[in-house]
């Protein structure tokens, strides 16, 4: 989570979201090759090379459900595409697997297992963790510098409504901990104790690890969404040394301004997936093209390009104009 932390410094807090669905490229593209998936990887691999040269982006996001849904063919894309991010791409960007995994023991043993190392080898995972912090356990081995360094962004606040069915479910009894706007005595937010668990590994790992006295976050970050505004300042001050993964901006409807605020402290990296994807459906240096059904895979790859580097400045001047 370091490394991604400063990155997001050195490139900008932008995170390119390759949650590729075969409906996102023009058919007249999807059609010149083997196979829809086949089309696919050629598009990650696109963006990938022209983000790591633009140095717009501090990682890659890449959600495995869209590969899933493209059966074993899919999921050998999303392998691909992963190993072209940490290894063919070059630029030593970080790749996330988005596979919201939470289990107990052995399963979570196993889905630990499975995508920090071998085919599905990541560097960050996200997390899931409300069966228990207990389902939290197995992926922290894999945090040692001698088992990879590995990280997760564990769900706090995510972007979508539904939020509020359970992460903004009061506790009862007094615990000491008021979330943004809570009465006097109850026992805060329920994404209060999963926020206080983050920090609290994030110490532990800092106090019992060597290798991670001085790092300015913890091995798990938080996801953290940009379309809830009225949380947005009160979750970047309460946890100010947890690094947050933050869905929502663009397509979503989240602002620069909401991502700001939470770029704030220990920083974050803002996803962007569909407003970089299909960006050639609005870009209109291709215009032409795009009315003739003549574009090319480079046409549609050179327009997320430029889709990623406006998100970026638009990021950045938010960001300093706080």
């Amino acid at each position: 989570m370091q490394l991604l932390q400063e990155l997001s410094l050195k490139n900008g807090p932008l995170c390119v979201g390759l949650d590729t669905d075969p409906s996102y490229i023009p058919e007249n593209i999807v059609r010149t090759y083997q196979s829809a998936p086949a089309a696919v990887l050629a598009y990650n691999k696109a963006i990938i090379d022209r983000v790591v040269a633009d140095k717009s982006a501090c990682c890659f996001k890449v959600q495995i459900a869209y590969y899933e849904a493209m059966g074993l063919e899919g999921m050998k894309v999303y392998a691909e595409t992963l190993k072209y991010i940490r290894s063919q791409a070059g630029g030593g960007l970080l790749a996330i697997s988005d596979i919201k995994r939470g289990d107990i023991g052995a399963t979570s043993d196993a889905y630990a297992k499975a995508h920090f190392t071998g085919d599905f080898e990541t560097d960050i995972i996200t997390i899931n963790p409300y069966m228990g912090f207990d389902t939290l356990q197995p992926f922290t081995k894999y945090s040692s510098p001698e088992c990879g360094g590995k990280g997760a962004f564990v769900l706090l606040c995510t972007s979508n409504p539904g939020m509020v069915d359970i992460e903004h479910q009061r506790l009862a009894g007094d615990s000491g901990v008021a979330g943004a706007g809570a009465a006097s005595g109850d026992g805060g937010l329920l994404l209060e104790r999963v926020g206080d668990e983050i920090e609290r590994i994030g110490r532990q790992w800092r106090e019992e690890c060597p290798a991670y006295a001085e790092q300015s976050c913890g091995i798990f970050g938080a996801v953290v969404g940009a379309t809830q505004e009225a949380d947005a300042r009160w979750l970047r001050d309460k946890y100010a040394e947890t690094f947050f993964l933050i869905p929502g901006y663009g397509a979503q409807g989240g602002a620069a301004r909401i991502a700001a605020t939470l770029l704030d402290k220990a920083g974050g990296a803002v996803n962007s997936s569909r407003g970089i994807l299909c960006a050639w459906k609005k870009d209109e240096k291709i215009a032409g093209a795009r009315e003739g059904g003549t574009l090319t895979m480079n046409d549609i790859a050179d327009a997320a390009a430029r889709a990623a580097l406006f998100s970026k400045e638009d990021l950045l001047g938010a960001k300093a104009s706080l």
